[in-house]
């Protein structure tokens, strides 16, 4: 007779996902590659317990800091925004600008004309979101 299957028992596994979200040049409007980003986001964290989400809004390096200081947390706020228009609670939500800072390309990086330029520091136009929460998983009692 073959042995019973070990007793399956409800762990809390924490989760910590991320995703980008990229903004045109001077601009704090979702592109359609963005809402599509975020609906998926939202259909993966609809599985978990959401304890918090953190936005943080970038820019590239052309214009002032105050300016991209400000643009930074109107880009953060608008996913926030389009994430409360879709059913996650806007005080699980925190949208925090960071200005331009963290650049993924730096700016010395790119050459050419302005417009080359613009192109190249596409990926420091982004909001990045920290999600944090939880789900239970089945595991056996022999796993750790």
């Amino acid at each position: 007779m073959p042995a019973p299957a070990p007793a399956r028992v409800p762990v809390i596994e924490r989760l910590s996902l991320s995703a980008d979200v990229l903004f045109g040049f001077n601009k704090a409007v979702l592109t359609p590659a963005g809402r599509e980003a975020l609906d998926e986001l939202v259909t993966n964290i609809s599985t978990i317990h959401l304890d918090s989400i953190v936005a943080s809004g970038y820019t590239d390096s052309f214009g002032s800091v105050s300016y991209n200081q400000s643009l930074s947390q109107r880009r953060a706020d608008a996913v926030k925004a389009y994430l409360v228009g879709k059913g996650i609670p806007a005080d699980k939500i925190t949208a925090q600008g960071m200005g331009r800072t963290d650049f993924r390309i730096q700016p010395q990086q790119c050459h050419g004309s302005f417009a080359q330029r613009v192109a190249c520091q596409a990926p420091n136009r982004r909001v990045d979101l920290l999600i944090l929460g939880s789900r239970e998983v089945m595991r056996t009692r022999s796993q750790p």
